[in-house]
């Protein structure tokens, strides 16, 4: 099956007047990077949210936002009466001393690191559990949204190698001519000049075929034959992390093409050189976004 690395899920829930919500985003990357925005109450969780996420999603960018509605932290919040009291006693002193005009220093106190804080009180084990059931609702819901997008990622590629293989049959009618033209012009310029020059005839027809072996392209045919033939059978694979491993083949397909394309000298298989190096680049765009 294929997976898509872009996806998206969602789940809530409720409980003691608190409507929980989780959204898990994900986006390509090459290293797996994970970042969660959580409420304060759950923070003691995050090293274990991080590894459920990434076990379940695997690789990719990966944002875990967990948010609390009917619910703040502003509830929390507290002023430490003992610190404002002793902020304010100095600072007004030091304003008489200065002879500084009256002012609201209020706000200003209420600035100051430690004057307001918030109660760190922890979600309890039912409150987490329900937390994490929730969690689990949007990883399913995050990797369904993946491998219906799989399906569409698997159609395109499979067109986009089908198209590469029918580039390469229709080569097959301009080989043979080619190799024939070929032969025809080396013959005729060894002609033209062994009229005033002594040319060894074994060396003459060793040389030939020396020249027209480096520019047959039947190996490169078969082997990138192969190559396609492999790739789409790595697209059924049961392995679920399949992305580097198309690319591999990816990159032998393209080695031979450019060798095709290197050793062709024939104008009419260079453009479906051109064609096939084109539905390349278009699989290799849809492979940077597999899992």
């Amino acid at each position: 099956m294929i997976l898509s690395m872009t996806g998206f899920g969602h789940s809530k829930t409720e409980i003691s007047g608190k409507i929980i919500r989780v959204e898990i985003k994900s986006l390509n990357a090459r290293s797996t990077e994970i970042r969660c925005k959580l409420p304060n109450a759950y923070r003691d969780r995050e090293m274990d949210l991080r590894k459920k996420v990434i076990d379940a999603l695997q690789r990719g960018k990966l944002d875990l936002t967990i948010t609390l509605d009917g619910f703040s932290d502003e509830e929390n919040a507290f002023i430490n009466a003992d610190a404002f009291k002793k902020y304010y006693k100095e600072l007004n002193a030091l304003r008489q001393e200065l002879n500084i005009a009256d002012g609201d220093i209020l706000q200003s106190i209420l600035r100051i690191p430690n004057v307001i804080g918030q109660n760190e009180d922890m979600a309890d084990d039912e409150e987490w559990a329900i937390v994490e059931k929730t969690i689990d609702e949007a990883l399913v819901n995050i990797k369904k949204f993946r491998a219906d997008e799989g399906l569409v990622l698997r159609a395109d590629l499979l067109e986009r190698i089908n198209f590469i293989e029918q580039h390469l049959k229709s080569i097959e009618p301009f080989e043979l001519a080619r190799l024939d033209h070929i032969k025809d012009r080396l013959k005729k310029n060894m002609e033209d000049f062994i009229i005033n020059q002594q040319v060894d005839q074994n060396r003459y027809e060793q040389e030939i075929l020396y020249y027209i072996e480096k520019l047959d392209i039947n190996e490169e045919k078969v082997r990138l034959g192969q190559h396609c033939i492999y790739f789409k059978e790595e697209l059924d694979a049961k392995d679920d992390q399949k992305g580097r491993k198309l690319s591999f083949i990816a990159q032998e397909i393209g080695r031979e093409i450019n060798t095709i394309g290197a050793k062709a000298n024939n104008s009419d298989i260079q453009q479906f050189v051109v064609m096939m190096k084109d539905e390349l680049e278009k699989l290799k765009e849809q492979l940077a976004n597999i899992l």
